[in-house]
């Protein structure tokens, strides 16, 4: 890893990922490019000196250094760039976790926490402190996430611009870890599994109709946006079958000997971050979560 010299030239630097190399690597004539991203996360925007003439502006912006471009698609571009084709917007949409309509958090903690077996589940006490079950997952708590404009500056009354409403969701958890499911429908299907067994989930609002939906509330009870609503996001975790029947990730990747309030006894625990992300703004949010599996 090294920067690129950006002393004055605009550089262009593209890779492919560890997975479109590995695609290419086939041989078979089937690998072609059809998406690409673009991001600006080594970018302040607070260097732009207006006070400098329109020339210079910019200039500390254009010669800020810039990392090369890496393969590794977990570790980069965290801050995509998104083209809306109009400038009368004042607010842009953010995802916020509801947890009012279904207090999911373990507040403790900050996490979401999976008890992994039904041993586990049966050692928990949702009156102590919420839990999701990796197994018996119909009977846990679900993860609701909201998307919309989060200022009372705009009335929730009124309805979020088209061109601003997510009605695709991309999910990403580690698949050695855990899988998406719905407490009313079908499990979802992965999308692809990339080479660091991050698996991609792309939930479509109509599609996929247990977990995408169109938030038509306008008051603010159960609610966690301010402003205009766009769409709901709702799901659960199924905990893999390695956690759920054995305790050698466990022992590879996490702690044991823990205790907490609402669990019975030890347990060992594995903590991870499920990634969210909006197909059409690139609004996303990380959520912590913790997987347990009593001793």
């Amino acid at each position: 890893m090294a920067f690129l010299d950006n002393s004055g030239d605009i550089i262009i630097d593209a890779v492919l990922t560890d997975t479109g190399r590995y695609r290419l690597a086939k041989g078979d004539g089937s690998f072609k490019i059809a998406k690409f991203a673009l991001g600006d996360d080594e970018i302040d925007y607070e260097l732009f000196d207006p006070s400098d003439g329109d020339a210079n502006a910019d200039l500390e912006i254009m010669q800020t250094p810039i990392l090369e471009a890496f393969t590794n698609n977990a570790s980069s571009l965290k801050s995509k760039l998104v083209s809306i084709p109009r400038n009368n917007i004042l607010y842009m949409p953010v995802l916020m976790t509801n947890n009012k309509k279904q207090n999911a958090l373990n507040g403790d903690l900050n996490m979401y926490v999976v008890a992994t077996d039904e041993t586990t589940e049966n050692n928990t006490d949702q009156t102590l402190a919420p839990f999701l079950y990796g197994e018996n997952f119909n009977n846990g708590k679900n993860l609701r996430i909201d998307q919309g404009i989060d200022t009372p500056a705009i009335s929730p009354k009124f309805s979020i611009e088209s061109d601003l409403e997510e009605t695709q969701y991309i999910i990403e958890i580690d698949n050695r870890l855990g899988s998406i499911v719905s407490q009313t429908g079908p499990a979802a299907r992965i999308a692809y599994i990339d080479d660091d067994n991050v698996a991609s989930y792309y939930l479509t609002m109509g599609t996929d109709q247990s977990y995408v939906t169109k938030n038509a509330s306008t008051t603010t009870a159960g609610e966690i946006i301010r402003g205009p609503r766009g769409t709901t996001l709702t799901f659960s975790i199924q905990s893999s079958i390695e956690l759920n029947t054995s305790t050698y990730l466990f022992t590879q990747l996490g702690s044991s000997g823990e205790t907490m309030t609402g669990v019975n006894g030890n347990f060992s625990y594995i903590d991870t971050t499920v990634r969210i992300q909006g197909a059409t703004t690139g609004a996303q949010i990380d959520l912590p979560v913790r997987f347990i599996k009593s001793e």
